[in-house]
């Protein structure tokens, strides 16, 4: 039996679900759907007010959040793969193993986003925090300028498209920003460009007027980050900025030749731009015709909306896909009754068998979207004794829910964490410049929870340090009891903490595959991030660069849940 965690209620029965939330049938949790509440719409104002930065604090005004429960349905039948469970609440794809391609540097993955952006004939959708305004990124906008160039003199009525979706706080900051370097396109091109900016709902009223540019960033942000060419996609945790195309580690992984994969990102992307802000070609703002507002209309009408327009891409895709996979399997049955092996080969009419399967996980708890949590929970529920669990975040600050699985199941757990010379924050000015040791001050607490527990054979935690290079690399990998391969992976922006899952719109995929080769692929990834770093141990924290100011100490509790 797995010992349960304090914080978390076990039971193994199928409950029904409400609604419109998101979540249907999933193994052995309780899972808490969130429930925005309610605030007030307020007008904006442009009024310049000093301010401190003791205002980080101000987050803390906002309302707490209601917690409702429902209760999971028990596990796939038996006969499929272990992790079949995952497609009764998101599509299931299934792929040739030969499709997908593991990067391993921040040089390969620009290269590539520059090539795939000069052969793109249909559609280029990008999906980002931020696109920073250096040389590298302007680069990237020449590309885009020059394949919309080229498509406007192929045709009278040119074919490709090209959407943008970054965030409204971030992409806004300073003079020149995300949203600069885009106008030329929205001016060259209106017809073929739409730049959608996302604006928290959360962010509003008092709060949206009192917290200074960078800090309004805490309350919460579009996070996304996928990038996709006609039916090629990259799923990644770097964001469009010139550190994460030369020192700044990450991970990328290509799918190529998926197109339905890039459709369902391509209408996600549009579902998320529906309901957020159309930058204009003079560098205003407006939402689309008939839409509530996100900060000046009624929040728990625009949260409603933004549900149903992700839930519809969801459940649309999963629906076409549970309709593809009867139509496959009843072909293949018929093919395999009306003609001899050989003959079915050389007709050439069926696709191969998928050897790999990828699942898009959502979190939108703004909206009451919680698929990315509960897969992630139920995974490291569900992993057994002797499992490996190699999970990686440049930002560690995981939930408490999270933290208690990890000290309360079974598996080996191998935990890979930022130092804090690699740490994205390192070095920063005035109270952001602390961050490094909040994060020092609250891996410490986990690590003392360990050792009290006895767990240190079992819980691994590991520093990647690496001169001249941030680190910004999340996901896990997971090996079945007694493999030497991982079978599933899971990539994109969740960082596995608080924000991940209460405040930022997020996707990833769990790669599942049976495939020897991608496994190896995905082995070899995580051996090279591993290889630079080092084992934390108890003389790791009587360092001197590991003091802990009393300060960061007594602030970090407050405010852990905004970074």
């Amino acid at each position: 039996p797995v010992c349960s965690p304090p914080s978390l209620f076990w039971r193994r029965s199928c409950f029904p679900l409400p609604v419109g939330t998101g979540l249907v049938a999933a193994p052995s949790l309780l899972w808490r759907l969130s429930v925005g509440s309610k605030g007030s719409a307020t007008q904006n104002s442009s009024i310049s007010l000093h301010r401190s930065s003791w205002l980080l604090l101000a987050p803390l005004l906002t309302p707490p959040v209601p917690v409702i429960t429902a209760m999971p349905c028990s596990l796939c039948p038996e006969g499929a793969h272990r992790f079949q469970w995952i497609r009764n609440l998101v599509p299931e794809f299934g792929i040739s193993s030969s499709h997908v391609k593991v990067l391993s540097s921040p040089a390969e993955f620009y290269e590539l986003l520059k090539v795939q952006i000069k052969t793109a004939k249909q559609r280029v959708v990008m999906a980002s925090l931020y696109l920073g305004t250096g040389l590298l990124e302007q680069e990237l906008v020449n590309c885009l300028e020059e394949t919309l160039e080229k498509s406007l003199q192929a045709n009278e009525s040119p074919n490709l498209r090209v959407s943008i979706l970054l965030d409204y706080t971030r992409g806004s900051r300073g003079r020149k920003n995300s949203r600069t370097m885009l106008i030329p396109l929205l001016q060259r091109f209106p017809e073929q460009v739409r730049v959608s900016l996302f604006h928290t709902p959360n962010l509003r009223g008092l709060l949206k007027l009192l917290i200074p540019e960078r800090f309004n960033e805490t309350i919460g942000l579009q996070h996304i980050k996928v990038y996709l060419f006609d039916d090629n996609v990259i799923l990644s945790g770097a964001n469009l900025s010139d550190l994460y195309f030369t020192n700044r580690q990450d991970r990328y992984v290509l799918l190529q030749d998926s197109p339905e994969i890039a459709d369902f990102f391509t209408e996600l992307v549009d579902a998320i731009g529906d309901v957020s802000l159309q930058l204009q070609q003079d560098d205003t703002v407006q939402m689309m015709e008939g839409m509530v507002h996100p900060y000046q209309g009624d929040k728990v009408r625009y949260c409603e909306i933004a549900n149903r327009r992700v839930m519809e891409v969801i459940d649309s895709a999963r629906t076409r896909q549970e309709l593809l996979h009867a139509k496959t399997f009843h072909s293949s049955q018929q093919g395999c009754s009306t003609l001899p092996q050989h003959d079915s080969e050389a007709s050439g009419g069926l696709k191969p068998e998928p050897d790999t399967w990828i699942y898009p996980l959502i979190q939108m708890k703004p909206f009451g979207i919680q698929i990315d949590e509960m897969v992630t929970e139920t995974l490291l529920t569900e992993a057994e004794r002797d499992a490996r669990i190699y999970l990686t975040t440049g930002y560690f600050n995981l939930t408490q829910a999270y933290m208690d699985l990890i000290l309360g199941t079974r598996a080996e757990y191998r935990i890979l964490l930022a130092s804090p010379e690699v740490n994205g924050f390192f070095g920063a000015k005035g109270v952001a410049g602390a961050i490094p040791s909040a994060y020092v001050y609250i891996e410490h607490q986990f690590y003392n929870e360990v050792c009290c527990l006895h767990q240190q054979e079992r819980i691994q935690l590991q520093e990647y340090s690496r001169a001249g290079w941030t680190f910004h690399a999340k996901g896990l990998w997971l090996y079945l009891a007694g493999s030497s391969l991982p079978c599933l992976t899971l990539i994109g922006s969740p960082n596995f903490g608080y924000r991940s899952v209460h405040r930022d719109l997020e996707a990833q995929v769990a790669i599942v595959t049976e495939n020897k080769a991608l496994q190896q692929q995905l082995h070899q990834e995580q051996e090279q991030l591993y290889l630079c770093s080092g084992v934390v141990s108890s003389s790791t924290f009587e360092q001197p660069s590991r003091h802990v100011k009393l300060w960061v100490k007594l602030v970090t509790p407050l405010i852990k849940n905004f970074f």
